[in-house]
């Protein structure tokens, strides 16, 4: 598929950056003094975090400088810490431009405000998002339990880990890498906080099973090893059990023949041809869905006894 596009007036931090408005915006002092009076969000790389954690902003003709309790939401409340402000080195931040000074060194600086811009996205965009909203976001880091992402303005949510595909995975770098722009469902809301998932946009078992017919041999991706059988993922959201083999081992690439799809039961009976240690993780997705609002998905068949749903009401 191609690339994701993420739009709209409070895009996560980056996106701004490149876009001839913005380039407009930063290129000289009147520029951005007219961002003052526009109340603009623009974007500028940050190049150093100093010792007392202020932000330091080049704009080629004149630097920028972002008060550390200006650097992020709930930086000064304390709900917030200062990785969130080192970690911006080296990459475009939004701000509000809020005035204009001069340094100890007598040269003119520009006085710059990442938390209000944050706090206008937050406003007029995420209080605004309800469950079952589906919204695109960019991955910003990736730990064990999740996928941290930027939902506009580097207001970070997570995805966990089980809700990023019905196919288990053993950490979200097997779906997901850092700058990936993906799209996300809002799962949950308390109070200002936003917890997001993925797996729904993904596509229920028959839709995936779909794509498959009885007798092809396809490519998959050893996700289980269980004393009855191995499971083989065949699509995120989409795994199979094979017959047991030796010297099998997860994340290994497989071959398999597919013997029977069985949707009353969501089974699909696969045999492995060949496996090997070539890791070629595909990071592109066939979303179901990518825009809207859901109100209640059902992964399940009609068939089947199982019921595996998300309600979003």
């Amino acid at each position: 598929m191609a690339e994701i596009l993420l739009t709209g007036d409070f895009r996560p931090e980056g996106e701004l950056f490149c876009t001839e408005e913005n380039k407009l915006n930063i290129s000289s002092r009147k520029a951005l003094e007219e961002c003052i009076a526009a109340n603009r969000t623009v974007e500028a790389p940050c190049i150093v975090c100093d010792s007392r954690h202020n932000l330091i902003i080049d704009f080629g003709f004149m630097k920028g400088m972002i008060p550390r309790a200006e650097g992020a939401l709930g930086i000064e409340e304390g709900t917030t810490r200062d990785i969130a402000l080192i970690s911006r080195v080296n990459k475009p931040v939004c701000f509000k431009v809020t005035g204009f000074t001069e340094d100890s060194f007598g040269r003119d600086t520009v006085m710059l405000s990442r938390r209000a811009a944050q706090q206008e996205c937050m406003q007029s965009h995420v209080k605004k998002l309800k469950t079952g909203d589906v919204i695109g976001v960019k991955v910003t880091h990736l730990e064990q339990f999740g996928a941290f992402v930027d939902i506009g303005c580097g207001i970070p949510s997570l995805i966990p880990i089980d809700a990023i595909s019905v196919s288990r995975i053993s950490h979200p770098a097997d779906r997901f890498f850092i700058g990936q722009k993906i799209f996300s469902v809002v799962k949950a809301k308390e109070s200002d906080k936003i917890t997001l998932s993925h797996k729904e946009l993904l596509g229920t078992w028959a839709e995936n099973a779909a794509k498959f017919t009885v007798g092809e041999t396809v490519a998959g991706i050893i996700r289980s090893v269980e004393n009855y059988g191995i499971f083989v993922e065949l699509a995120p959201n989409l795994a199979g059990l094979a017959e047991l083999r030796d010297n099998v081992r997860i994340n290994q690439q497989a071959s398999v023949y597919i013997k029977a799809i069985i949707p009353e039961k969501m089974k699909i009976k696969l045999i492995i041809v060949d496996i090997c240690d070539y890791s070629c993780i595909n990071h592109t997705y066939d979303y179901f869905i990518d825009s809207g609002r859901i109100n209640k998905w059902v992964y399940s068949t009609g068939e089947s006894e199982k019921q595996i749903y998300s309600d979003f009401n």
